[in-house]
């Protein structure tokens, strides 16, 4: 039997949801980052429309991609 810890499951970015993230919602603030960088806020389907108007309205949202993808393509 290991000692580590098991793998945390991947839970929604929304304030106070635990349920499971299936999107991920990439983003940059131009004022702060470099064009390039990314970074994620993780949604659930309840969520992911509510949290992408918050970041779209913004300027902020790059992309949507399902979680699965997202895995894939960071290997």
């Amino acid at each position: 039997m290991s000692n580590e810890p098991a793998e945390a499951a991947l839970s929604c970015s929304a304030k106070g949801c635990r349920a499971a993230a299936v999107w991920v919602l990439a983003w940059n603030n131009p004022k702060l980052h470099t064009p390039e960088r990314r970074k994620t806020w993780l949604a659930c389907e309840e969520h992911r429309e509510y949290l992408g108007h918050f970041l779209g309205v913004r300027g902020f949202l790059k992309e949507t991609v399902p979680l699965t993808e997202w895995q894939a393509r960071e290997g």
